[in-house]
């Protein structure tokens, strides 16, 4: 039996193969061992498996689990409002390492009591994030002048924006930022490998296009989305079983690196995200989550894994072409897992790009926010809520 057809993953798709005997770490995973229910009760917005998952990645315990998960949906409250508040003043917001505080950045030291007395820690900063976000335009602009420079991102906590030279090539990121006409004291310099995508060239399931394989990101009306590197627009896919699935609608990448595939009627998509080992994640919304939440991807390489997330709005450039309006975490990936959901209790979040690393010593992997995939898109998700009235909406 041709074994890449007994993995599975991302949104739970009715058509696929048997899944089952595959020991891929899942959301209640602590091993390669048969799995058993989940042993954690379901704690308010997240499924056991998520529960469970983010007990094994995190070192948490239930109660922690709990207080952060509550925290975490507060703080995401907290922050639209701020935001809206502190306009141009607006720094950024981050939770601490434990998820137990927030810290929102304010580059109006009379702006600190407002951040006070909405219960969040203020960090009087230099610059708004707002400028900040103008400083990597400049670097975006100047990407084919990148040399030995694999990415670049908004970091809110040392507000500054990071460049990554590839090891050994501090002086080359520096002269990058001199051409970009970005300020020194505005940047921070840091090291790390060549990210590359993710995707699989040597087939598998759980979604196929051509030779290579992908993992599907979460159920949209008339199909799902995925990462745009996995296929152009007119490719068609198969499912784990190998019977044809949908065609890719949209597409984009390098730029961006969003899909849509839309699927055929012998294929219907749930509002779920799998564990690998008959287990779920239930998809509520698609509510951003800020810096230092604890979230968890799914992909048909190495399951599921958790971590937190380091940043948003980052640059990434793989040898492909630059990507850009990334959010980078701390959480490994391998090919493969590209195109995977990333889900932050039962809100989704985005679609994996790539990253460098893997799950053996650990790695940097980017995801691709959904959010943005359906505004550009006009494309609804499909949630818990609305999956009755909207799935037999093509």
């Amino acid at each position: 039996m041709d074994r890449r057809r007994l993995t599975a993953i991302g949104v739970v798709v009715a058509a696929v193969g048997a899944a089952a005997a595959v020991a891929l770490p899942s959301f209640a995973d602590d091993g390669g061992a048969p799995r058993s229910a989940p042993t954690s009760p379901a704690v308010d917005g997240a499924d056991p498996e998520v529960v469970e998952a983010m007990r094994r990645d995190l070192r948490l315990d239930q109660s922690q689990v709990a207080a952060r998960l509550k925290t975490e949906r507060w703080a995401t409250g907290v922050v639209d409002q701020l935001r809206a508040q502190l306009g141009a003043d607006y720094g950024g917001s981050w939770l601490s390492a434990d998820g137990s505080q927030l810290n929102v950045a304010v580059a109006n030291p009379a702006e600190a009591q407002r951040v006070r007395d909405a219960g969040a820690v203020p960090k009087v900063v230099e610059r708004g994030v707002g400028q900040l976000d103008t400083l990597k335009s400049r670097m975006d602009r100047t990407a084919a002048r990148a040399e030995q420079v694999s990415g670049w991102y908004v970091d809110v906590a040392s507000n500054t924006v990071v460049v990554l030279a590839e090891p050994g090539a501090e002086a080359a990121g520096w002269r990058f930022v001199a051409r970009a006409g970005v300020p020194r004291q505005a940047v921070r310099m840091a090291t790390e490998e060549q990210p590359r995508l993710l995707a699989d060239v040597r087939g598998g399931d759980p979604f196929f296009i051509g030779n290579g394989r992908c993992s599907v990101g979460f159920a949209v009306v008339g199909g799902f989305v995925t990462a745009g590197h996995c296929g152009r627009v007119g490719d068609r896919t198969r499912g784990a079983d190998g019977a044809a699935q949908g065609v890719f609608r949209s597409s984009s990448f390098p730029g961006d690196d969003w899909a849509f595939v839309q699927v055929n009627s012998n294929t219907r998509v749930l509002p779920e995200v799998t564990d690998f080992r008959g287990g779920i994640a239930r998809v509520a919304g698609s509510q951003e989550v800020p810096a230092g939440s604890s979230i968890c991807r799914s992909g048909s390489t190495t399951g599921v894994r958790c971590g937190t997330v380091q940043a948003r709005n980052a640059t990434v450039r793989y040898p492909e072409g630059l990507v850009g309006g990334l959010v980078r975490t701390n959480v490994c990936a391998e090919p493969g897992d590209s195109g995977g959901s990333w889900i932050s209790g039962n809100q989704a979040q985005g679609v994996t790009s790539g990253g460098s690393g893997d799950c053996v010593r650990g790695g940097t992997t980017f995801y691709q926010p959904v959010n943005e995939i359906l505004q550009r898109n006009n494309l609804t998700l499909i949630t818990t809520q609305n999956f009755r009235a909207l799935s037999n909406r093509r």
